[in-house]
């Protein structure tokens, strides 16, 4: 019968943790800190454990790391509701199984459990990743949909394999071209953008490939395309369904052999360069239609990478809008105002079709409007503040969805903390649970 260790340092959700994986089957010895775990470590021998990241005496990754040290066998879950690029990649690098965020889905703990058992029986492990570069960037969010995309991140960071990034416009996607440079094994060299939809295919291939003096009218110098530019580092191809046929079959020649030809040139240069690409386009489609070739295609997306839309992601709303308030108050040196319950309502229900570049240009907006230390709906576009109206003729909700509301209120308000939330609402953590589950709610 599989052993498991259990690392939490609230009660709660560690009796709730054991409870559920006894129902499972497996032994659980439950430890309320790291030293303690680690003492049990030291005499008995463990499949598996899972852990916070955030306790006192010791953090999750720090017991990560002794547990692998100890037990290298040993297969660890990584839990914390501060989910973030750079967590996830300490987490990868340090041994960690997989990362799963609170509040809990038992379901999803179930099967991240399974999974990690039975990769203990035969499959290989999860290559470590280096860690990341200093530079930090606004990958911001912990919704299950992000947690997912920042172990996808920390898992193939490391690698030299092409990456397809997949999302509607303004969903981040150069963000996570950027994180994955970061925590490449080539961070110290260059990360170099280019929106292939912007440019023709001839303006194209001059810009990635360079040319020689005479290639055309003006060319009176030889000139690196920017794929010399990114040696040793990384080349982001953006909106790269968005290039014509001659173009496609210039760069499947890249991705095959990483040689590239100036224009005017008769001689190859071989580069050293990690290709990151992202549309927002059906590649797959345009593949069925005869508009995108179908072995470029396949040499793209070795890893896939979706980003989901911010209306599916609302959970993050919050998090989001109160890091651009932050960063917009900082640049026109004011002090950071509170977001009013009524503008994060309003935020939290806009559908958002320009995503997280429309958040942010609205918070822009509205720090430059604010003249007080709280954001209401009147320091909003007119967009937004529209929505309001149309609900004062909507019919009136629900008890039960009045309750609903409230709940995500105080969730949004607490930034997630399940304690502070139970404490607000009157009720214990188990109950609070039990309402996460009845309304839908992670």
């Amino acid at each position: 019968m599989p052993q498991l260790l259990v690392i939490d340092d609230d009660a709660v959700t560690r009796e709730l943790l054991t409870e559920v994986l006894q129902g499972e089957g497996y032994e659980v010895v439950a430890c309320d800190s790291g030293p303690t775990a680690l003492e049990r470590a030291a005499h008995d021998q463990f499949d598996l454990a899972v852990t916070d990241i955030r306790m006192p005496e010791m953090d999750g990754i720090a017991v990560t790391r002794a547990l692998k040290a100890r037990q290298p066998d040993i297969q660890v879950i990584v839990m914390t509701a501060f989910g973030s690029v750079e967590t996830a990649v300490d987490a990868v690098r340090h041994g960690a199984f997989d990362y799963v965020s609170k509040p809990m889905n038992i379901d999803e703990i179930k099967s991240t459990v399974r999974r990690a058992l039975a990769e203990r029986q035969g499959v290989a492990s999860h290559n470590e990743v280096d860690r990341a570069a200093t530079e930090q960037q606004a990958v911001v969010g912990r919704s299950p949909a992000m947690v997912e995309v920042y172990k996808t991140v920390a898992r193939v960071a490391a690698s030299k394999s092409t990456v397809l990034v997949l999302g509607e416009s303004g969903t981040g996607k150069e963000l996570i071209a950027a994180a994955l440079h970061r925590h490449s094994g080539r961070p110290a060299n260059r990360f170099v953008a280019v929106d292939c939809g912007a440019l023709t295919d001839t303006l194209l291939e001059s810009e990635l490939f360079g040319y020689v003096r005479g290639a055309f009218t003006g060319a009176v110098g030889e000139k690196k395309g920017l794929f010399e530019e990114a040696a040793g580092g990384t080349i982001f191809l953006d909106e790269i369904g968005d290039i014509g046929p001659p173009m496609q079959a210039k760069l499947l020649r890249v991705l095959q052999e990483y040689e590239i030809k100036r224009v005017g040139s008769q001689e190859w240069i071989k580069v050293d360069v990690r290709v990151v690409a992202a549309t927002n386009r059906n590649l797959e489609q345009l593949v069925q239609e005869n508009q995108f070739r179908e072995d470029l295609f396949y040499r793209l997306k070795v890893v896939t990478i979706p980003l989901p839309p911010l209306r599916d992601r609302r959970e993050d709303i919050p998090l989001l809008a109160e890091h651009f308030l932050r960063h917009y108050a900082e640049q026109n040196g004011k002090p950071t105002p509170v977001i009013s319950p009524e503008a994060m309502t309003l935020l939290h229900d806009y559908p958002w079709p320009g995503n997280i570049r429309e958040l942010e240009h609205c918070i822009e907006r509205a720090m430059a409007l604010v003249s007080t230390q709280v954001l209401t709906p009147d320091d909003l576009a007119p967009e937004l503040r529209s929505t309001l109206e149309v609900d004062l003729y909507r019919d009136q909700p629900t008890l039960e969805e009045v309750k609903r509301r409230y709940l995500v209120h105080v969730l949004n308000d607490t930034n997630g903390n399940i304690s502070r939330a139970a404490t607000i609402l009157g009720v214990d953590r188990r109950s609070l649970y039990r309402m996460l589950s009845r309304y839908g709610l992670r």
